[in-house]
């Protein structure tokens, strides 16, 4: 019997098994993976050295606990495999953690039955480089204890926290789920910004990459706030201040949060019509 097992084996299963096994909380013996794709199968076993399988309902048949991870418009063909493996092996109790986009808890148990074990996980980009932040919610008939495990799998590949209302994970979509995109934004347009002060390119986009990569480690480290930390920088009548006072002018703040506010009105919108 595998530990874990993942029912598609796109870029995030692949990233969360890699992590997994480099972390030791399972080994490559402990997991099996299911694809359609035969190219994504060979390219899955040979680099992580798991079981392989076209067969979604072998890998329920197989797992403690299975990984729903295939694309939205993808998920009533996991169910249905889902339900049918559970009936034909007369199989209950099993955990499932879905990360598919916008696929309610509410969608998941009632396929899989009222008093299934189900968590739902939004997890980001970043997972596939080890640096991720994923939020999760369980249904009630998931435990304390199915949690845990679903936060070890998610913190093998960066940070993971439990919530306690599946509601939220619409602003968790906006925030973690969409966020880094906000953040290549910043970077290319400061990095656009300093090139046409007359900084060369390759210079202006590798000295905007550290800048926000030690303001994020000094913001981690400190005990300040990020207001307290914008005053230490921004000296009254300084370069800092100039700065801050045309992002003000813009409405900098105010467009952050229209944008937030748009992409998780798109989660909830997403979530009913799945």
């Amino acid at each position: 019997m595998k530990k874990l097992g993942f029912i598609g084996g796109g870029n995030m299963a692949e990233a969360l098994a890699r992590g997994l096994i480099a972390h030791k909380v399972f080994k490559p013996a402990d997991l099996i993976v299911s694809d359609v794709d035969a190219a994504r199968r060979k390219k899955i076993n040979r680099a992580l050295k798991v079981a392989v399988t076209p067969d979604n309902r072998e890998v329920v048949r197989e797992s403690g606990a299975i990984l729903i991870a295939v694309k939205p418009q993808h998920i009533g063909e996991a169910i249905r495999d889902i339900a049918e493996a559970q009936t034909a092996s007369k199989l209950k109790g099993k955990l499932f953690i879905s990360i598919a986009a916008g696929i309610t808890i509410a969608r998941l148990t009632s396929a899989l039955g009222a008093k299934a074990r189900v968590i739902r996980v939004m997890p980001n980009a970043p997972a596939m480089v080890g640096r991720g932040m994923a939020a999760m919610v369980r249904s009630r008939g998931a435990s304390k204890t199915d949690e845990a495990f679903a936060l070890r799998i998610f913190n093998a590949v960066g940070d993971a926290v439990a919530l306690g209302d599946e509601a939220l994970l619409d602003p968790v979509t906006a925030l973690s789920g969409s966020g880094p995109a906000y953040v290549y934004l910043f970077v290319k347009a400061l990095a656009d910004a300093a090139a046409n002060e007359g900084i060369p390119r390759n210079l202006a986009l590798r000295m905007t990459l550290k800048t926000v990569e030690g303001a994020e480690y000094n913001m981690r480290m400190s005990k300040l706030t990020p207001a307290e930390l914008i005053r230490i920088v921004a000296s009254p009548g300084g370069t800092t201040e100039a700065a801050l006072k045309r992002f003000a002018a813009t409405g900098f703040s105010d467009i952050v949060a229209a944008a937030v506010h748009a992409a998780a009105d798109r989660s909830r919108e997403l979530g009913r019509n799945h």
